[in-house]
């Protein structure tokens, strides 16, 4: 059997006809695909001319990809050790300085983590086709076989939730490239077979960044789980790393034109290295910079919230607010009056106290996400650049890892993840609990799921009822989770 694809024919468009990432990215984010094909196709040729810029170290010759994958994985494991082994002998952290650059970086990702496994979506409608079973696959599974606790982006909201780091949408346009990429991807299958499976076959390479940044967000008492699941299900022998070689492999063998599959193969490949990516996240982490734009924020609406009694240098806190610019000056000000011991554990601050005490006349004002920058920036000596340097905090902070074993050693259920070790054999239905994804009322929108079906003519119009609600914007719903696991059902 052939694999068909049509031929590109979009001629290169101009820069002022394409949205930009963000732009787009908020246009396909609720999943009008369909309705946004065009644009997403002049925004993923821009992108793709720019990937054939790129270099990439995939060998020509296809028959050596399994030894290259292998060697690459070899590699990495090797460096990891080797990361591992500088941090016992008393190596800093590589990546975080602080918790608040590690939440710094969980929110900056979040654009493409949230759209997790979204480039495969318009495969699903390739569900009778054998050689797309290992692509429909992996797309199940980063949907976690409608298994909440599985699913990629609902452990991704669940940890933006827990952190309070879920302000994300008014992120530079850089982080949200790679998510319109996948969502463009999604959106018009039928183009760009060859540019999916090979931006497919990048993304789910093991990258040494994902195993340190797992080590030192537990370190760092964050919970990892959703760095260590990619790193279980990306591996080379049985994971989707095997499984996207296994979709280049099938597909390319059966193209009308192998060699033109395999070019525009390596085009979706270089995709991945377009825009911001981890270590650049990482790498662009300014502590005072972050700071400063919280409180130029807050001064929108606190500007006239504060009495006249409520003076810093002989202005009042009202006027200080009134102009943003003003805020580097203000908390100077606010450091040399005493208020803020910079160096010093943020409890010894009195500004603190006005944020986390028994009686704190700003409570609430700060969220999580925000207090923690603020908390590190006042521990962090005002010689020390805030990027390089650990502040001095004080006690070492407990591992998520082992805050949890110890919880558990106490009997607290509440501290484990509900089915996380539960085998996946036997898919079972639970409603109640599936409805509260939804700010609606899950349950109707399940028991008409189950209508609909059961008056569907024939299987291929159940699998597309499935397909609809297994889209990007809609598969961590209770429906969609439900529709996953039948869909799962049916595939078998």
């Amino acid at each position: 059997m052939q694999t068909s694809f049509a031929p590109v024919v979009t001629p290169a468009p101009t820069a002022s006809s394409t949205p930009s990432a963000k732009e787009l990215y908020f246009l396909l984010e609720h999943g009008a695909l369909a309705e946004h094909r065009d644009t997403a196709r002049g925004y993923l040729e821009r992108q793709l001319q720019a990937a054939r810029a790129l270099q990439d170290d995939v060998p020509a010759d296809i028959s050596q990809m399994n030894e290259w994958m292998r060697t690459r994985s070899v590699a990495v494991g090797q460096q990891y050790r080797d990361y591992l082994d500088a941090r016992k002998n008393g190596a800093p952290r590589r990546y975080f300085a602080s918790k608040s650059q590690a939440m710094y970086f969980i929110k900056a990702v979040a654009p493409t983590k949230l759209v997790d496994g979204a480039w495969l979506f318009a495969l699903l409608e390739r569900w009778e086709d054998p050689d797309f079973r290992p692509l429909i696959q992996t797309y199940l599974e980063e949907l976690g076989d409608g298994i909440a606790e599985k699913n990629h982006v609902v452990l991704y909201k669940k940890l933006l939730a827990g952190l309070e780091c879920d302000q994300w949408r008014g992120l530079d346009d850089d982080k949200f490239v790679q998510g319109a990429i996948q969502l463009a991807l999604a959106a018009d299958a039928q183009h760009y077979l060859p540019e999916i499976v090979g931006y497919n076959l990048g993304y789910e390479q093991l990258p040494l960044h994902l195993l340190i940044t797992s080590y030192e967000l537990n370190e760092l008492g964050i919970d990892p789980y959703y760095f260590t699941l990619h790193i279980t299900v990306d591996n080379a022998g049985t994971g989707h790393a095997h499984k996207a070689l296994q979709g280049v492999q099938q597909l390319i063998a059966n193209a009308a034109d192998p060699a033109d599959f395999q070019r525009r193969m390596l085009d979706g490949y270089r995709l991945n290295d377009l825009g911001a990516c981890t270590t650049s996240v990482i790498a662009e982490f300014d502590l005072e910079a972050e700071l400063v734009q919280i409180m130029q924020e807050k001064s929108v609406v606190g500007q006239n919230m504060h009495s006249d009694y409520c003076r810093v240098a002989g202005r009042s806190i009202n006027d200080w607010l009134a102009e943003p610019t003003q805020i580097p000056h203000m908390l100077l000000e606010l450091e040399n009056a005493g208020w803020i011991k910079r160096g010093e554990p943020a409890e010894n601050s009195r500004f603190w106290k006005l944020i986390q005490s028994e009686r704190a006349e700003m409570f609430g004002v700060f969220s999580s996400y925000e207090q923690q920058i603020l908390r590190d920036w006042i521990a962090t000596p005002r010689a020390a650049h805030a990027a390089a340097t650990a502040p001095a905090t004080g006690a070492r902070v407990i591992s998520f890892r082992a805050r949890q074993r110890a919880l558990e050693t106490l009997g607290d259920g509440a501290a484990t993840r509900p089915n996380a070790n539960k085998p996946r054999g036997v898919i079972r239905h639970h409603p109640a609990r599936e409805a509260d994804l939804d700010a609606g009322d899950g349950g109707s929108e399940l028991r008409r799921l189950e209508q609909r079906l059961a008056a569907a003519g024939s299987k291929p119009a159940a699998m597309a009822m499935l397909i609809d609600l297994m889209s990007p914007a809609r598969h961590h719903s209770a429906a969609g989770l439900m529709a996953t696991r039948i869909f799962r059902q049916l595939l078998a």
